[in-house]
Parts: C-alpha cells; sequence; structure tokens
C-alpha cells in the first residue's frame, strides 16, 4: 500500500535558519504517526509545509503515492489534510456551527444550509462520540470540548489525514483519554494522524510509529512498540536526561507571601475563589494542584495585579498589597514588579510575549523603565549584550535576538519569559504552567532554573496540572477545586489518589 504521505528531501529556511535540513520519512495509510523533538527541532515547520502554510524550499510530498504541490491551505484541505493546532482557530463569541460554515458558507441564504451543516454535525458527533452541541458558543465551552469543535471541523471538510499539534498541552487526563479514542475510531475509518506531542507516554500509548527530529533533520523512525521513553528522549536532545535533579534539603525562611481569606466573584455574582489562604517562604516551592478552571487562574492574576480581588488580603514582606480602594487594576503590575514579584504567566502568547516584537524587545518587556540611562533614553547596545548573554545561558535557540520572537518555537518563547523574568532577582516569583508544550529538554532545564531559585531564597508559587511536575519540584502542595483549597500535603505525603480525590471535592477534614 502506498504511504498516505511521504516527505522526501524537505528544506525549509529562514534567513539564516534551518528550520528544515533534507527531511525525508513515510506515514503509512490509516495509521497513527508521532512526531517528536525538540522547541525548535523543526515538526511544525514540516506540518506548516504540508498544511500549505509554508513553501518548501527544496524537496517535494507526495500524498498516496502522487506528488502534489501545496500552495496554499484552502489547497491542502482540498486534498483531505486538517490540522488542529496548538492554540485553537475559533472565535469566542460564535457558535459551534457558525465557526464550522465560517468561510464555507455557500452564498446569502443562510438559513437552509445552517439547518442541513447543523444536521450534519449532529451525525458526525454521534459517529465519532464527539459530544459537542453545534449550538453552543465557543466561549462557553472547556477547553477540551473546544479541542473537539477543531477536530469536528476537520471530519466536516473531509479530512482523510489529520495534523494535531500538542493536542493535549491544556488538557486534563480525562479529556487526553477522550481525544484518544476518537483517535483510535479515526484509525479504524481508515484516517491517517500524524501527532506531534512532547509528552513520550502518550506517543508509546496512542502511536504506531514515530519519527525523531533533531535540529530540523530526522533522526530516526521508530516502529513505538520497539522503543521506550528513555530511548526516544535520548534521540531527541543527544544525551541522557536526568529524571531526578539535585535540590538542597528544605529549609523555609521567613514568611514572604500571606494570603488571608481572600474571594473573588464575576460581574454575574458567581464565586470564582472563596476562602483562599495560606502562607510562603522565602527557599520554598508551593505548588497547587487541580483540574484546570478551578480558580488557579484567578488566584494568579490577583497575585500578579493583574486583577482585583472581591474581598481578603495579601501581605508581602508583611505589608498589605495595594488592592484597597481601587476600581480597576490598572497599573498594578508595573507596581507588583517594582516591589520584587515577578510573573510567568500560563498563557505566554496572550500575557508573556509580544508576537510582533524582536526577542530583543520581549527580554526588557514591564523592566524597561529600569533599563533606561541618562535623560531617559534606552542603552541599546547594552540590551542587546544582555539579551545575548541571556539567550547564551538559557539555551534560547536560533540565538537571534533581532529574530521576531512570534518565529520561534513555543518551548524558546518559554525560555525567554523564564529567562526575563529570572534576570529581575525577584523575591517572589509566581509560574503558571511552565513546561507547558514543552520538550523534555526544556523540562529538565526549566526545572533546574526553578529549583536553583528556590535553592538560593526565592519564594516559588507554582500551578501546574501535571502531577509529576509537582512531584519533581514541591516542597508543599495545595490542592483546589471549585475555587476552594482543598486540602495541603508535604511532599513527603504525595499520593496521586489523595491528591485526585482532592481535585475532585473532596474537602479537607
Amino acid at each position: 500500500m502506498q504511504p498516505a504521505v511521504e516527505f522526501r528531501g524537505i528544506s525549509k529556511h529562514f534567513g539564516a535558519v534551518k528550520a528544515n535540513t533534507d527531511v525525508s520519512f513515510a506515514i503509512a495509510k490509516g495509521s497513527i504517526h508521532g512526531l517528536v523533538g525538540e522547541n525548535g527541532a523543526g515538526k511544525s515547520t514540516l506540518m506548516s509545509i504540508l498544511y500549505g502554510y509554508y513553501r518548501a524550499d527544496g524537496g517535494e510530498i507526495l500524498l498516496d503515492g502522487q506528488a502534489r504541490h501545496i500552495r496554499t491551505s484552502q489547497e491542502a484541505i482540498a486534498l483531505g489534510i486538517g490540522m488542529v493546532h496548538q492554540h485553537f482557530m475559533l472565535v469566542e463569541n460564535m457558535t459551534v456551527l457558525d465557526n464550522v460554515m465560517l468561510g464555507s458558507e455557500g452564498g446569502f441564504q443562510l438559513k437552509p444550509k445552517r439547518a442541513a451543516v447543523e444536521a450534519q454535525l449532529r451525525e458526525i458527533c454521534a459517529r465519532y462520540r464527539l459530544d459537542v452541541d453545534p449550538l453552543a458558543v465557543i466561549h462557553d465551552l472547556s477547553v477540551g470540548a473546544q479541542q473537539r469543535v477543531e477536530i469536528l471541523k476537520q471530519i466536516y471538510r473531509s479530512a482523510n489525514i489529520l495534523i494535531l499539534d500538542e493536542p493535549t498541552a491544556v488538557l486534563t487526563a480525562q479529556e487526553t483519554a477522550s481525544l484518544f479514542e476518537i483517535l483510535r475510531l479515526f484509525k479504524e475509518q481508515g484516517k491517517t494522524i500524524i501527532l506531534i506531542t512532547h509528552k513520550l507516554q502518550e506517543i508509546l500509548d496512542i502511536t504506531d510509529t514515530v519519527t525523531v527530529m533533531r535540529g530540523g533533520r530526522v533522526i530516526g523512525a521508530v516502529p513505538t512498540a520497539g522503543t521506550t521513553k528513555e530511548d526516544l528522549a535520548n534521540m531527541m536532545v543527544g544525551r541522557q536526561i536526568i529524571n531526578t535533579l539535585p535540590r538542597a534539603p528544605y529549609n523555609p525562611g521567613a514568611p514572604v507571601l500571606h494570603v488571608q481569606n481572600l474571594q473573588l466573584q464575576d460581574g454575574q455574582g458567581v464565586q470564582l475563589l472563596a476562602d483562599i489562604g495560606f502562607t510562603l517562604r522565602a527557599g520554598e516551592i508551593v505548588a497547587v494542584a487541580g483540574v484546570s478552571g478551578n480558580g488557579q487562574s484567578e488566584l494568579m492574576e490577583i497575585l500578579s495585579g493583574m486583577r482585583l480581588p472581591t474581598s481578603g488580603q495579601v501581605d508581602f514582606q508583611d505589608k498589605a498589597l495595594p488592592f484597597a480602594g481601587r476600581s480597576d487594576a490598572d497599573g498594578l503590575p508595573r507596581t507588583f514588579r517594582n516591589l520584587g514579584i515577578a510573573h510567568i504567566p500560563e498563557d505566554r502568547l496572550r500575557d508573556g510575549v509580544v508576537k510582533n516584537f524582536s526577542v530583543m524587545h520581549n527580554t526588557i518587556l514591564g523592566y524597561q523603565d529600569k533599563l533606561k540611562g541618562r535623560w531617559g533614553l534606552f542603552d541599546y547596545k547594552a540590551i542587546a549584550a544582555r539579551c545575548a548573554a541571556l539567550m547564551k545561558d538559557f539555551d534560547v535557540r536560533p540565538n537571534n535576538h533581532d529574530l521576531r520572537i512570534g518565529l520561534l518555537s513555543g518551548g524558546n518563547q518559554q525560555k525567554v519569559v523564564i529567562a526575563r523574568e529570572v534576570l529581575a532577582q525577584p523575591t517572589l516569583m509566581l509560574v503558571g504552567q511552565p513546561t507547558r508544550g514543552v520538550d523534555i529538554g526544556t523540562i529538565e532545564s526549566i526545572h533546574r532554573q526553578l529549583l536553583a531559585l528556590r535553592d538560593s531564597g526565592v519564594a516559588i508559587l507554582l500551578v501546574s496540572v501535571e502531577l509529576e511536575e509537582v512531584r519533581a519540584l514541591a516542597d508543599r502542595i495545595l490542592v483546589m477545586c471549585g475555587g476552594r483549597i482543598t486540602g495541603e500535603l508535604k511532599i513527603e505525603e504525595f499520593d496521586t489518589t489523595r491528591i485526585g480525590l482532592l481535585m475532585g471535592g473532596m474537602h479537607k477534614s
């Protein structure tokens, strides 16, 4: 049988950056094919070439044994190729039905077509167990449901080759299991799935074959049944990965952050946070564990100055943070940064970087006032030297400070954000989902940085949905459910079953 997709000598350069170099491998029809590699290895660029976002500088792509020149995404869709991006391409204030129809309305008489498309979508949802209401509004759906909408769009467009880029980066374990059931159904229907992920256990659980890329080249392709996570990790980074990192003994210092009876209601009076209280000391990492959407994001927004609480008090180094008497949070993030509170946000693209700015400009965001020289002017030569050193120390690839940060991989964008906040030498570091969508080598690097901060006396509040990350980093664990803290554990008491019950709402006694 002809492969569904075959890459022959694909190369793609962005200026001096070699994203893909002579990439060649085949993907069997009706299989689930894994594609792994470090951030910046060229995986997403290659899939963007297949989907028509980019044009290759050299080489060719064969579909079912026939060479195809895919110049646009419309051509890719017409050839039966669909792509679900890591960051969803949905209009949040529109319904599922409207999002699916967007771009293929078919004329001015929408009502008859809407009824036909709605019926078709309901049939697809039933066949593939997608559990999506076509009339639901996107912003009312969970992240997992929004991803199912993206998949629904591709099925509606008759995709036979489905590309998924980091599909489980923001999913719960239950949502991931549901997604994998859908992918197995696709495979049974004869569809071909290409799965890009950094979660190697998922590669072993769901794929038939895995191709490993490094530095824009193919390192190897192996049957999944004949490999291990350790083998794949070594192929990806070219060295042994250390799973347990050294750390100094737990010896917390004075209290840095004290939260008392913190409450938050939204504009409709819905309680988002209730009775939140805890203390964080110098030289310790306190992790907040829980399923996404249970108040962790709102807590971090308040502590970073992005949002005002409804009531309660937060003391930083024995002084109340200036929430009282304010009608909005305008200017508070800058005030908090000046106090010594750094913030690595959960969503780097929304809150951490400006995509159209250069890497250099992104390294000073939020701290630019401190870098002004005489007469309030920037010394760009000094800032460029500072950025070059930062990129070297944090292994940001490619090492080009003039490059637009939106052209970097997600993991390298994350390195820039972390480097910027670490260089601020904070007293308190707020860390949201630090390794979401990054490769195993970068995870090790980020964990090293956070442990080094902790060992130097910085107080760290970590929000993570990854329990293995919590186990690797935390000294204490707070578990949240429904906007409340349902339990607190020392790391010696780590137990996935107990934490899972607390995450499900079993309150502390």
